[in-house]
């Protein structure tokens, strides 16, 4: 017979947190001053007896200001206390004082919290530590600077893999019956094995004699990565302009723009046909790495906005120079290469999670789609 649950709010001091050995649901953490409120489900003996207990508390309008110089956000689908816990540790390990704690997200399907940290942090090694500690946890757990914990103007996405869940090449292969020599291709050039320009130059000329017809029965089968259209239709509603660069295919992109999600710009490759197939040329330039993060920049610049207010995601090594450019340059679900080196990584969850790395909670998010 199953315990029943109980749900308690526990007030205590940050460091009590780390104390008891038993482990529960953890809902929510809070924290400013002096103690800290902890929303905890436990089913049998009781995590803190003795502590100050109340019932749960509902999720603030919005998150405290954010004063301290870095911010390091906790993403769960199953949070526990020895979760809490263990990061807690590290935290003291590395010698980072927690300042603030906000829950941004506690439904049924992630809970989200943000620490804000002080301390000496050196960018590179405490950005491979977080990813250390996040597959010791099973779950995300992104640093960045605390400024950036703002809505950008200016957010630049790839296409293939991060707006949509397909390459959008690999799909064309299929049907002309290369599917296997062009997804190696493609492969080895997201893992960046392999120059982009050069191999969208090798996998162009093996589509030569592709229908142009068939684009548009592909277009509308290709499907939105999770999370796309809600983390879209939201920057839109906060006056954030989008931009789609791609070294995928224009057609595709401008479908999407048209169709599907409310994207501002496109920049993309150019396909070459001639007598209604494709020739196997490619239109000069190429949309590669380079030109992603030159296009990014130019367009900032002619909204006259400084890199502080632009972030990128991305998943692919082709990826990376934009992905430095600005406050946030997040990768989605990346290769492993691009997952070492990208600023910020959102590796379990959809591209909505980005709202919570802009300092938006879920109150504000809900009241956004209202």
């Amino acid at each position: 017979m199953n315990n029943p649950t109980t749900s308690q709010e526990f007030h205590l001091p940050l460091a009590q947190i780390t104390q008891p050995p038993l482990d529960c649901t953890l809902r929510y953490l809070n924290f400013e001053g002096h103690y800290a409120r902890l929303g905890l489900e436990y089913s049998h003996s009781e995590p803190f007896a003795g502590m100050a207990r109340c019932a749960f508390s509902p999720m603030a309008a919005a998150p405290a200001a954010v004063r301290a110089p870095w911010c390091i956000t906790l993403l769960s689908a199953s949070p526990r206390l020895s979760q809490l816990q263990r990061l807690l540790q590290f935290f003291a390990e590395q010698q980072w004082t927690v300042t603030a704690v906000d829950t941004l997200s506690q439904s049924l399907t992630r809970t989200v919290i943000r620490f804000q940290i002080d301390g000496k942090v050196e960018l590179s090694t405490a950005r491979n530590a977080c990813l250390q500690m996040a597959d010791t946890l099973g779950a995300d757990l992104v640093l960045q600077p605390g400024a950036s914990q703002k809505v950008p103007a200016l957010a630049g996405f790839d296409m293939d893999s991060t707006l949509i869940d397909a390459e959008v090449i690999d799909e064309l292969a299929k049907i002309t019956g290369v599917e296997d020599q062009v997804a190696a291709i493609t492969q080895a050039a997201m893992s960046g094995d392999l120059d982009f320009c050069e191999s969208f130059k090798r996998r162009m000329a093996l589509l030569k004699g592709f229908s142009e017809q068939s684009l548009a029965e592909i277009a509308p089968q290709l499907p939105l990565k999770t999370g796309a259209h809600k983390l879209l239709n939201n920057l839109r509603a906060l006056g954030c302009k989008t931009a789609i660069l791609t070294g995928g295919f224009s057609y595709f992109a401008h479908y999407l723009q048209r169709e599907r999600l409310p994207v501002d710009f496109v920049y993309a490759n150019e396909m070459v046909f001639s007598g209604g197939v494709l020739t196997g040329g490619v239109m000069e330039p190429i949309v590669d790495g380079l030109r992603k993060r030159a296009l990014l920049q130019a367009k900032a610049q002619e909204l006259k906005l400084g890199p502080e207010s632009v972030v990128a995601m991305g998943d692919g090594a082709n990826d990376l120079p934009m992905l430095h450019l600005g406050a946030l340059g997040i990768a989605i679900h990346p290769k492993p290469k691009v997952r070492l080196e990208a600023p910020q990584v959102i590796n379990l969850f959809g591209l909505d999670a980005a709202l919570y790395l802009f300092g938006l909670n879920d109150r504000q998010i809900e009241k956004l789609a209202s």
